[in-house]
This record gives C-alpha cells, sequence and structure tokens, in this order.
C-alpha cells in the first residue's frame, strides 16, 4: 500500500513520495485526473491535512498549508507524475484571511441593515400617510 495524503474534506490522494510537504508525488492516470486532484488542493481542503505511511499509520498532521506550486511530467505511458510543493502559511498570511473574513461579515452585516432602514422607511411612509 502507498503513502496517502488526506484533505480536510475527507479525500485521499495516492503518493508516490511523501518525503516532505515541499515535495509530494502523486501519479494520475492522465491530464483530467491530475487536474481533478490539483482542484482538491484549495485553501479550505489544506487547513487539515494528514499524511499516513502505507501502513496506515499517521505520519503528519499539518493546519493551514498553502499550494505553492506544482510540476508534472508525462510518463511514457501517458500517466502524469506531479509534485505538488505545499508550505505551512506564515502568521501574516493568517492574519489577512481573517481580516478579510471579518471584512466579509461587515459587508454582509452592512447590507442587512441597510435593508432594515429600507424597511423601517417604507412603514414610516405608510404609518404617515394612514395607510396600514
Amino acid at each position: 500500500m502507498k503513502d496517502m495524503m488526506i484533505l480536510k474534506d475527507g479525500t485521499s490522494i495516492e503518493l508516490e513520495t511523501a518525503a516532505s510537504v515541499g515535495a509530494l508525488q502523486a501519479l494520475s492516470a492522465d491530464k483530467a485526473a491530475m487536474v481533478a486532484t490539483w482542484d482538491k488542493l484549495t485553501s479550505e481542503n489544506l487547513s487539515v491535512v494528514q499524511i499516513k505511511n502505507g501502513d496506515g499509520q499517521a505520519v503528519g498532521n499539518y493546519t493551514d498549508l498553502l499550494l505553492v506550486s506544482e510540476t508534472s511530467v508525462v510518463q511514457q505511458d501517458g500517466s502524469i507524475l506531479t509534485t505538488y510543493s505545499l508550505r505551512k502559511k506564515t502568521e501574516m498570511e493568517l492574519v489577512l484571511e481573517r481580516l478579510e473574513a471579518v471584512e466579509e461579515g461587515y459587508q454582509v452585516h452592512d447590507g442587512a441593515i441597510a435593508d432594515l432602514g429600507e424597511e423601517a422607511s417604507v412603514l414610516a411612509e405608510q404609518m404617515e400617510g394612514g395607510v396600514q
């Protein structure tokens, strides 16, 4: 059995080599399979990653990883060997992500407050005009 990388969403990716998160290699049957694997390496899925050895033992637990690069080589049989380079996010990157999440929350609240203001204005106009 080969080493496995398990992503936050439960996706298991079979690894050819797992010496370090900076050089994880995966073999895909074709380009479509390689792209499907690559597409799974999202910020959300890389927020919690576990590496298991061929015996199913956890040999690495990681949080807040980031895909730095990928390099693919087409093999003679048409399969694709891809090296994914991951690294831990810096403290600054983590702080920026938190700030972005807070800003998004404020935008949602601002929109809700504006909607409530509009509704209150409509109700006030109706009450002033004697419409109920």
